[in-house]
């Protein structure tokens, strides 16, 4: 797969560019389908950013890093990408889709109908006064 790596104020370098393929290679281990990856790296007073946009079925997923050191920066982007494909991938087996009250309705697990609670005997006024009495 092409990889589309763009730089700004800076050029890419050999190992720049293997970085990335080998931890773009682990994402590629999560069996989704990663469309057109493009990563911008930039030069900023403070370090690096690196910004990485990958589309996938039914959306896009883009995160961004910032670090002093390249490479720590790249490390830290392909982990945020990781989480949320994995967020992306796990979505339908999500608790709250498998188990909301609709689905457990449908399939006969519970009623839509309130429960109903049992009758409780009220006390009279003057057991309830009598026996105030003694216990005070």
């Amino acid at each position: 797969m092409r990889i589309e790596i763009t730089s700004k104020q800076m050029s890419i370098t050999d190992t720049m560019r293997t970085k990335v393929e080998e931890r773009f290679e682990k994402l590629q281990k999560l069996q989704v389908s990663l469309i057109k990856p493009h990563f911008i790296i930039t030069k900023e007073p403070k370090g690096v950013k690196i910004e990485g946009t990958i589309g996938v079925p039914q959306g896009k997923v883009f995160a961004s890093a910032e670090h002093d050191d390249l490479y720590a920066a790249i490390t830290q982007l392909f982990q945020k990408l990781e989480r949320q494909l994995n967020k992306h991938i796990h979505k339908d087996e999500a608790n709250r889709a498998k188990n909301n009250g609709k689905e457990l309705c449908r399939n006969g697990e519970i009623s839509g109908e309130a429960p109903t609670e049992p009758e409780v005997e009220i006390e009279s006024d003057a057991e309830f006064k009598m026996n105030k009495e003694f216990v005070a």
